[in-house]
């Protein structure tokens, strides 16, 4: 990857009723509430975290 490359993640589905484990990833993403948008450093751990909630954060174009 290259340095200084970064990624904008928006949340799109609400942490209440998840597991625990979830809330914890949205929060180290700097997620927490519906349709916040962060800009973050594109690592293979954030590509994993992204992974795990398909279905709670998009990659914003």
């Amino acid at each position: 990857m290259a340095k200084g490359k970064t990624i904008k993640i928006r949340q799109i589905g609400s942490p209440i009723r998840r597991p625990e484990a979830q809330k914890k990833i949205l929060i180290g993403l700097g997620l927490g509430k519906m349709h916040r948008e962060v800009e973050v450093a594109d690592t293979p751990e954030t590509r994993g975290a992204i992974a795990k909630l398909p279905h709670m954060v998009e990659v914003v174009e």
